[in-house]
């Protein structure tokens, strides 16, 4: 298995140089020449395996450089009933209606990226010391990718995380969480503007040649192909889980931001994993939205990226996206490439020619939420299933529920527990959300944090001067 960049301009690399590069040389993203098709006899074999055994499965798909005893030894050691609570890891709950949500947050940072980024710690530190190398990740989050990183990687060899997140936009418990941490090889930095500042602050370093081989900079954003990777095995498992056998076909609802989360469930749906449609839930930053119900990409800029209760959801500009449609435009990466050149402009682009194949051949739909819609989600999810759910996976069953067809069975991703957007949940059941054990006064904790201004050259000097 091989990859080249949705821009064009890369040659094919194998699984641990994607991983450990960021963008591609060309500014695109990582993807597989091809992706792996997965038959009905491999969908049979893999029903009743555990999910350390069907991530193996899948990843040595896609991880072919990886000696498959070390792949499994990785594996073993990410997903333990130690970590993630229970065995079942990722178990499913329906609500009365039948809708049914897939449990993705009971890793150490109560996100769904922990699901991934826990692998990602492992596998870090394997190539890195496979290589002899130093790796210095430097990353953007909204609310939940930061604190799933800086758990992953704290206290890793040849490893430190630089993290970028919007001052004061994030939750307090999810600001408690990352600036707490005071290990040595953490750094936080907090960017005067939305999330999108900071990620453009990570494209720009990235873009840095000089800068980011001489400093050894990587990424843990979905911008990097391995989360992409580990996020695919949970539309397998969240699948098995939610069906009595392989005849049947699902839909996933994915509340969306980055588009990462979805961007794995079309990756699964290609290899073959039977889903019917994909449903694209945004909050009031609908960019994703207007793209899958009129062809035009927008993004809107900082400026006109709304402040929500969905916070990790506040993205007017998302990365995962090139990835998508690359694969609409038929792996053209000219194509692409001239696209993403009109939406760095600030004009956006127009396929609403493709619309038919966004719909019939890839399965997307998508929908939106506003503040009173996640108000009057989480009460009636409350009150008929006694199911507290938090702000992002509010506007996930929303949707859900306001697109889904006669017969259908739609898989909701949960991406977070209510305890990290305490506030919302108060003002919508007037009590406190359920806290798990070992989280009671962290947001009391020391927090260790550097302002700056949205720009990437005040951040490359921070850079420098941590690793002089």
């Amino acid at each position: 298995m091989r990859y080249i960049s949705t821009r064009g301009g890369m040659a094919p690399l194998e699984f641990s140089d994607t991983i450990l590069m960021g963008l591609a040389p060309d500014g695109g993203l990582a993807l597989p020449e091809s992706y792996p098709k997965v038959g009905r006899t491999q969908l049979d074999a893999w029903r009743s395996l555990s999910y350390a055994e069907l991530a193996f499965e899948i990843i040595s798909l896609f991880a072919t450089d990886i000696p498959a005893a070390d792949l499994e030894d990785m594996l073993d050691r990410t997903y333990t009933a130690e970590v993630y609570g229970s065995a079942d890891i990722t178990p499913v709950k329906r609500l009365h209606d039948g809708l049914v949500i897939l449990e993705l947050s009971n890793g150490p940072t109560l996100a769904f990226k922990d699901m991934a980024m826990q692998f990602l710690g492992n596998l870090f530190e394997y190539v890195l010391a496979k290589k002899g190398e130093q790796l210095n990740i430097l990353g953007a989050t909204s609310g939940d990718t930061g604190s799933a990183a800086e758990y992953a990687m704290r206290g890793k060899q040849n490893i430190n995380v630089f993290m970028l997140s919007p001052d004061g936009l994030m939750s307090p418990f999810q600001r408690a969480q990352m600036y707490s941490l005071q290990d040595a090889n953490i750094h936080n930095i907090a960017i005067k503007g939305m999330f999108d500042d900071c990620q453009d602050i990570v494209k720009a370093v990235q873009n840095d040649h000089a800068f980011k081989a001489q400093h050894k900079i990587g990424t843990v954003n979905s911008i990097n192909w391995a989360r992409i990777v580990a996020q695919v095995v949970y539309y397998f498992k969240g699948y098995f889980n939610a069906t009595a056998s392989n005849d049947e076909t699902v839909s996933f609802c994915v509340p969306s931001g980055n588009f990462g989360n979805v961007c794995a469930g079309h990756i699964a749906r290609q290899m073959g994993l039977p889903i019917g449609r994909l449903i694209v839930a945004t909050n009031e930053n609908d960019v994703l939205d207007e793209f899958f119900k009129s062809g035009q990409y927008t993004p809107r800029g900082t400026a006109n990226t709304w402040v929500t209760s969905s916070p990790s959801m506040d993205i007017s500009k998302a990365s995962n996206f090139e990835r998508f449609i690359f694969d609409l435009v038929g792996r053209d990466g000219g194509k692409v490439k001239a696209l993403w050149a009109e939406v760095e402009a600030g004009r956006g682009f127009d396929l609403a020619a493709n619309l038919d194949a966004v719909r019939e051949q890839f399965g997307f739909v998508s929908g939106k939420s506003t503040h009173a819609d996640r108000l009057a989600t989480i009460r009636a999810v409350d009150a008929e299933d006694g199911v507290v759910v938090d702000t992002h996976t509010a506007d996930g069953i929303k949707v859900a529920r306001e697109v889904r067809l006669p017969g259908e069975t739609i898989v909701c991703l949960e991406t977070a527990l209510p305890a990290k957007f305490a506030d919302t949940i108060r003002e919508a059941l007037n009590r406190d959300a359920p806290r798990p054990d070992g989280f009671d006064g962290l947001e009391a904790l020391p927090q260790r944090v550097t302002v700056f201004d949205a720009d990437a050259a005040q951040v490359q000097r921070y850079i420098e001067q941590a690793l002089s």
